[in-house]
């Protein structure tokens, strides 16, 4: 997996705030949408905190281990999947979570099929799709696009 290009990729859909902001259900983040939990040390501090480059770093890092980690339980052949397969996935993981992904049962059986545009379709008959068009579309047009 090109961990340097799925940040490439979350840094265009998550954005990178040095600081400590509410996200779109108003919980404090921070980084690449680093969700802030009760044992980082940045719980409890108020939203405009800065947050060093470093610890955002750190943060994505972890946070990004544990998604491919989701993604491998999900997918248990992600790492034979084509590369921007596994790009899209890990990014959808990122955003959504296991549990939710994991509720995209058509769209696994069409990437376990290998049927790049029916996963695309599934992709976009979702809530997630309407709740974040913008990266919704780029992720659907890019699995559409996925060649073997």
């Amino acid at each position: 997996m090109n961990v340097d290009q799925l940040k490439k990729d979350l840094i265009q859909d998550e954005g990178i705030k040095l600081e400590i902001y509410e996200d779109h259900l108003g919980l404090p983040t921070h980084g690449i949408g680093h969700l802030i939990t009760e044992w980082d040390e940045e719980y409890g501090k108020p939203v405009g905190t800065p947050v060093s480059e470093d610890r955002v770093n750190q943060c994505f890092v972890t946070d990004v281990q544990g998604t491919i980690q989701e993604c491998k339980h999900l997918y248990s052949d992600f790492d034979v999947l084509p590369s921007e397969a596994q790009l899209i996935i890990a990014n959808m993981m990122y955003n959504m979570g296991r549990p939710r992904l994991s509720r995209f049962h058509k769209m696994k059986k069409s990437v376990d099929a290998r049927d790049w545009n029916e996963a695309a379709l599934q992709m976009q008959d979702s809530k997630w799709y309407h709740q974040v068009p913008n990266r919704a579309e780029r992720l659907v047009q890019r699995m559409k696009n996925i060649t073997v």
